[in-house]
């Protein structure tokens, strides 16, 4: 069996650093350091994980090694029939874990478990952009409901007969980004509007952008350089809107590290009544920004290293088509079709999530050659 051979090297290779990290996670200048800890105890848990495979992988090749050799040396009918089926449960096991060992040794994309803010804006299409910007919005908040994960609107900008111009938002939660980020880039829809007399279809789009949102230490913001202002916040809120300024307003001068150019980013935060509250928004808001746009270089790179179909960086890609006469909804990356049209639309998105998973992973693993 040289290849599980070749599979068991890899992985004896990982005990002594697992038994490293574990060392590691309990010394205090390490703990001292929040930024190597946290990617430590990340890695910790990564490689336990492998290890636990390990000692499943093992115990299987183990078990068809003595199977194999009561068949060949035990006269006994009833212990050969054991051995028998011991063989054959454990013949079935061993391709199975050796495929969850090959995936678990592809590097995983360290962005993975992140929170992210998330961008739906209207494309072409006007009115009915608008409106399909906000059966999105609606898709994502169900999706997300039925994660167990939290979703917390920061800026929304209303269509003039509904839906949003605009919507950014922030969910929280398992494994968000490793999740959402297949969904970045142009989303088509192909209906009759509601204001169509004529009852004739039309296309129009929106555009999704999902950022991993930055950890503290990931961003360096000079705090003293912000400018703050607040103002009263306008809109529906009755009595205390008008009296308190619980809006606020940040200014940042910010240095493009690849151009060396500086340019100010404006963020505006209204979305709570706690003035505190909104500041910590602005702020997180703020380094999301930031990292985006100093991280969108390290997107570039990765995405040209690894063109996969699947999440090429690339925005302006148009991703799926959602065809209401037809009740169907087409994701053109990996030509996955589902014609439960209303079902999608209600949040029902995982199906398609996992095949974009399974694909991406087929190429990573590809890349790795395992």
């Amino acid at each position: 069996m040289p290849e599980n051979n070749s599979i068991l090297e890899k992985l004896d290779g990982l005990v002594s650093r697992y038994e490293e990290v574990a060392t590691l996670i309990t010394d205090p200048a390490v703990i001292a350091d929040q930024e190597r800890y946290v990617k430590l105890t990340r890695e910790y848990k990564e490689l336990g994980d492998i290890m636990d495979a390990r000692k499943r992988y093992v115990a299987c090749l183990n078990s068809i090694a003595e199977a194999k050799d009561i068949l060949a040396n035990e006269s006994d009918p009833e212990m050969k029939e054991m051995a028998r089926e011991e063989l054959s449960a454990n013949e079935a096991l061993q391709p199975k874990i050796e495929d969850e060992i090959k995936m678990a040794l592809v590097p995983k994309d360290p962005e993975d478990a992140k929170n992210v803010q998330m961008e739906i804006r209207a494309g072409t299409g006007g009115d009915e952009a608008a409106l399909f910007a906000g059966d999105l919005f609606q898709m994502y908040k169900k999706f997300c409901d039925s994660k167990g994960w939290s979703l917390a609107i920061t800026s929304v900008s209303e269509g003039a007969v509904g839906g949003f111009k605009e919507i950014d938002f922030a969910v929280s939660g398992d494994n968000v980004y490793g999740t959402l980020k297949y969904e970045s880039g142009v989303h088509r829809v192909q209906r009759v509007p509601a204001t169509e007399t004529q009852g004739r279809m039309h296309t129009s789009a929106a555009t999704v952008a999902v950022l991993p949102e930055a950890d503290r230490f990931e961003v360096n913001i000079n705090e003293g350089d912000i400018k703050w202002d607040t103002f009263r916040s306008s809109g529906a809120g009755g009595q205390n809107v008008n009296k308190v300024e619980s809006g606020v307003r940040l200014r940042y001068p910010w240095k493009n590290p690849n151009t060396g150019e500086t340019e100010e980013i404006l963020i505006e935060c209204t979305e709570t009544r706690d003035q505190p509250k909104n500041k910590e928004r602005a702020l997180s808001r703020l380094r999301t920004f930031i990292y985006d746009r100093e991280h969108q270089k390290y997107i570039d790179d990765i995405a040209n290293r690894r063109k996969t179909l699947v999440s090429t960086g690339d925005r302006s890609a148009k991703i799926r088509t959602y065809n209401f006469p037809q009740g169907r909804v087409t994701d053109h990356r990996i030509g996955y079709t589902t014609h439960d049209l209303q079902g999608f639309l209600g949040g029902d998105i995982q199906a398609l999530i996992d095949a974009l998973t399974v694909a991406e992973n087929a190429e990573r693993m590809k890349d790795n050659e395992l």
